[in-house]
This record gives structure tokens, sequence and C-alpha cells, in this order.
């Protein structure tokens, strides 16, 4: 089976940098500890826009990212990183090859 990537772009609201990265920090440590599929799970901040951030994702296999999406850390992260945030978050889905 393919990997599978996805890229999230995500906008924070004005102020809520610092916040947003804190919280986000938590959570690529709990994805890198506890998820054995996860091949790849770091975010970036724009260059060109300082409240726009890259989430850069790459998983084993699909089975892999479902794994992630149900997992107890990204599911607490949701209510942590929401006051954060400007608008829905865009999220590209990939296949590996």
């Amino acid at each position: 089976m393919a990997s599978v990537g996805v890229v999230a772009t995500l906008t924070v609201a004005d102020g809520k940098n610092a916040e947003f990265e804190a919280v986000f920090s938590e959570l690529m440590t709990a994805v890198r500890e506890n998820e054995p599929g996860n091949e790849f799970y770091s975010v970036f901040k724009c260059k060109d826009n300082p409240q726009q951030y890259k989430v850069l994702e790459r998983y084993v296999d699909q089975a892999a990212l479902e794994a992630h999406g149900k997992s107890e850390h990204f599911r607490a992260s949701g209510p942590k990183l929401a006051p954060c945030m400007a608008a829905a978050p865009v999220i590209e889905y990939l296949d590996g090859i």
C-alpha cells in the first residue's frame, strides 16, 4: 500500500500565534511518540504570511491516517486550537508514489 501525505493549511488569528505554537508543539510530540504509523509530522510558519501555517504529514497507509484522526491526543487538541484559529483548516490529501 502507498503512503499517504497530508498538507493542512491553518490560518491563526492575530495575537494567537504563541498560543497556537505552544499547543501544536504538544500535539507534534504526542504524534511522534504515540503513532507508529506516522512517518513525519511538522508545522511550518509561512514566510509571506505570519498568520498562516502548513502542517506536513506522512503516514504509512490510510489506516495510520485514520488512527491519527481518532487518537486521544489529536481529539484533545481541537478544543485547545479552536480559539486560535481565524478560519477553517484547508486539508489536502496526497497519494505517495
